[in-house]
């Protein structure tokens, strides 16, 4: 009788490790670089063309953080900068510390966005706080390599489409 009581804590040990070896599959952090469309709400769409890079670094296996630069290119003289950290959540975990091939995700990011352009014979500039979140698509092309695209809507209202390269480190 004596080994019944040792024996359950030695399996409740096992159970209760088990699960947190596998969340503890962590895939290596990564930069990304992308390109795309933006329009900005206003009488008539303002359309912009986007480009930026971010980074991401994983907290546990499906959830990331990590900040991002997007300039954005209007008409004539507008210019747009934002400045964001971002949360990610992916629908798919990795397996055996490899990517999942494809792998949904959402995001939502904060920070600041700047804005200038050109009003009579000067630059106007402003800037305030910002959000944005939508959804994308990773798709791993190697366990290293992936091409990426999303959808977001964001302040000043407006919604983003963008495509992009993403290498892990």
């Amino acid at each position: 009788m004596p080994r019944l009581p040792l024996a359950a804590p030695l399996l409740a040990a096992v159970i209760w490790t088990t699960p947190a070896a596998a969340q503890s599959i962590r895939l290596p952090a990564s930069v990304e670089f992308f390109a795309g469309h933006a329009a900005f709400a206003d009488d008539a769409p303002i359309e912009h063309s986007v480009f930026g890079g971010a980074a991401r670094i994983y907290l546990t296996p499906r959830i990331s953080v990590g900040p991002e630069i997007t300039y954005m290119r209007g008409p004539d003289d507008d210019r747009d900068w934002f400045f964001l950290g971002n949360l990610i959540f992916d629908f798919r975990r990795p397996r055996s510390d490899r990517p999942p091939r494809v792998s949904p995700f959402v995001i939502a990011g904060a920070g600041f966005f700047t804005h200038s352009d050109r009003v009579g014979t000067g630059i106007y500039t402003s800037g305030e706080g910002t959000f944005a979140a939508g959804a994308g698509t990773r798709l791993h092309l190697s366990d290293r390599v992936y091409v990426v695209g999303d959808l977001r809507f964001g302040w000043e209202w407006h919604y983003r489409i963008t495509g992009g390269i993403g290498v892990s480190l």
